[in-house]
This record gives C-alpha cells, sequence and structure tokens, in this order.
C-alpha cells in the first residue's frame, strides 16, 4: 500500500484468466473523492460466490480480478465530505460499492436491487476503471457504503457477517420472521446455512437443518444449537417435516429439486433461495397453490440491514465457525471450498500476511 504523485497502489491477489488460479497483482486505485474512505484492509472473507467470478461461471468476469467481498479493514484517510467515519475505525465493506441513488430500490433503501448497482469487484465504476476486491491491502469506497464494525467485535468475526450474515438476516427481517417461536428450516450447511442457524436460533426459533448427508449432524446439533436434523434423501424423515416450517432458506449453491422442500412448509410458508445457480430450478405449481406458499428470492441485504445484523450479533454475541489462512494460502481455501471442506466460512487474514514478500516469491 502506498501512494505516488497523488495515486494510491495496491497490492492484492487476481485471477488472470477462468482457471481462477490467484497470483499477487499490483494496481492503482481509482481517483479519490470527497465522499470517499481509504481503507487499510485487515482481513476479508472468502464467499462461493467467489468461485464463481474467478471461473467465470456466470459468463461475466473480467480479468485480471481481485476477487474479496466480506472486508473488514482501518480507515486511514477520509475525503472532505466524510460524517460518518474518521480515521482510525474499523469498518466493513460487503458486496457492493455504488448505486444510482435515485431509482424506487435506492430511495427505500434498498440499494443492493438497483439496476446499477456497482459490484465490490469485476465491475466498472462511474470514473471507468475496474473495481476490485478485499483479497487486497488497500481499498477506496464511498461512505455510503462502508459500515462501522461494533466496538469489541472481532474482526475475523465481522467479515462474515458482511456477506453471509445479512445474506440471511435480511429475508427474515424482510418477511416478517423474526417473532419467538417459529419453525424454520436451513437447506444446506455452509458459509451462509451455519450463520442462518445461529442467527435464526438467536431470534428464539425452531430450527431444522436440512442437508444431503449425516456428516454435519453432530456439529449441526451440538455446535450450532439446531434443533433437528434431517437427510433430504431419507423420506420418511422428510415426510415427518411434511406442512410443519414457517419457512426454509435455501442456501444450495448448485441445481436440486424444489419439490421436497415446498412439501415441507405451512400454509404461507415461505422457500427463500440463496444460491446462485446457472440451471433452470423447476416444480409442480399444486405444491404451491394448495398452501399459497410462496418461492421468492432474497440478494445479501441494505447497508441499513447490514448496521442492524452487525448489531444484532454484537448484542446476541454471535459468532462465526471459521478457518483463518493467509494469502498466499488462497488458492488452496479456494479448492477445499469447492469440495466443501471448511468448517464454515474461510476468513482471510490480510494484514498479517508479507504482501510484498509473497509477490517476490511468485
Amino acid at each position: 500500500m502506498g501512494s505516488e504523485g497523488g495515486e494510491k497502489k495496491a497490492l492484492g491477489w487476481a485471477a488472470r484468466d477462468p482457471s481462477g488460479v490467484l497470483a499477487p497483482y499490483s494496481y492503482t486505485l481509482r481517483s479519490t473523492g470527497p465522499d470517499d474512505v481509504y481503507i487499510k484492509v485487515i482481513c476479508c472473507g472468502i464467499c462461493h460466490t467467489d468461485i464463481h467470478q474467478i471461473k467465470n461461471d456466470l459468463g461475466m468476469s473480467n480479468y485480471p480480478m481481485v476477487p474479496g467481498h466480506e472486508v473488514v479493514g482501518e480507515v486511514m484517510e477520509v475525503g472532505s465530505d466524510v460524517s460518518k467515519f474518521a480515521v482510525g475505525d474499523v469498518v466493513g465493506v460487503g458486496v457492493i460499492v455504488g448505486c444510482c441513488g435515485s431509482c424506487k430500490p435506492c430511495s427505500s433503501e434498498l440499494e443492493q436491487y438497483c439496476n446499477k448497482r456497482i459490484w465490490s469487484y469485476n465491475d466498472v465504476y462511474t470514473d471507468g476503471k475496474p473495481t476490485q476486491g478485499g483479497f487486497a491491502d488497500a481499498m477506496i469506497v464511498n461512505q455510503k457504503f462502508v459500515v462501522k464494525i461494533p466496538e469489541g467485535m472481532a474482526v475475523e468475526q465481522a467479515a462474515p457477517l458482511l456477506c453471509a450474515g445479512v445474506t440471511v438476516y435480511s429475508p427474515l427481517s424482510h418477511f416478517g420472521l423474526m417473532a419467538s417461536g417459529l419453525k424454520g428450516g436451513i437447506l444446506g450447511l455452509g458459509g451462509v446455512g451455519h450463520v442462518g442457524v445461529k442467527i435464526a436460533k438467536a431470534m428464539g426459533h425452531h430450527v431444522t437443518v436440512i442437508s444431503s448427508s449425516n456428516k454435519k449432524k453432530e456439529e449441526a446439533m451440538e455446535h450450532l444449537g439446531a434443533d433437528d436434523y434431517v437427510v433430504s434423501s431419507d423420506l420418511a424423515e422428510m415426510q415427518r417435516l411434511a406442512d410443519s416450517l414457517d419457512y426454509i432458506i435455501d442456501t444450495v449453491p448448485v441445481f436440486h429439486p424444489l419439490e421436497p422442500y415446498l412439501a415441507c412448509l405451512k400454509l404461507d410458508g415461505k422457500l427463500i433461495l440463496m444460491g446462485v445457480i446457472n440451471t433452470p430450478l423447476q416444480f409442480l405449481t399444486p405444491l404451491v397453490i394448495l398452501g399459497r406458499k410462496v418461492i421468492s428470492g432474497s440478494f445479501i441485504g441494505s447497508i441499513k440491514e447490514t448496521e442492524e445484523v452487525l448489531a444484532f450479533c454484537k448484542e446476541k454475541g454471535l459468532t462465526s465457525t471459521i478457518e483463518v489462512v493467509k494469502m498466499d494460502e488462497l488458492n488452496t481455501a479456494f479448492e477445499r471450498l469447492h469440495k466443501n471442506d471448511v468448517r464454515y466460512r474461510f476468513v482471510v487474514d490480510v494484514a498479517g500476511s508479507n504482501l510484498v514478500e509473497v509477490a517476490a516469491t511468485n
């Protein structure tokens, strides 16, 4: 991290082609403005969506690409019009770093649904410069898209909440599913799913984990606090769940049938899709019609909701189950994540990695 002639440089790890292999990459940050915050990155979580992006699974990737959208860092400089933050603040940056500011979603504090949203990476900022993410030593972000990390919250614990945490919290808030006593299902026990169990339990819900095998049953029940655990291929167990759940948060990022899970929902139950899947899903309409059930999508959360989930988790003392890795372990971490070999979220210790030395040896 440094500056030269007013320009600030950054050193990160970038994918250069659809192989998804990351290697050190030096680049110039976009020009700073009066509303911008210059952030020294401390750590950054790894999300399953990062795999889709670096491997061009969605056909929209631009290279070189520095991924990472669960970013926690320290404010080093602020623009002249920045009022929310001061030098030394510990802050977070999530999935988006820009929006139009004038459409209905933007005026409703739902900027994540703005059609002109600007992604934290693999996008182009308003000045025409590519956006790059948090697997780097520095970022420049408009203050609107920066949130303050609650005092006393560990930075590595805050990182997963900036995507995984708010992704679960947002639909529960939007659909009025925060009241104690509800029965919820979490489909898929990965990075998002494990946070979902913890948040739903903290809201006072009876939580059932639905998974493809028994491998995670003990951990789900004894460590995450789930009330029930069902293997999706066990027809008798799935039948036991019929018409019993108020909602299911579906975090599965690959093709899967929807009918078995629709059958688990009560009248007016909601199946909330979160996984990024590039093949069509299908279902039989009577399963929806005869129970007035809802199939909905939900995309991350707003800045306001991100602040809310951070405060909620601080108040409840919630923590994510994470594994911290260094920058030179990134490629191995991505390989393991692709095989679901992580409990349950990788967080990259950016500040604790010697980026200059790593770059020199690659």
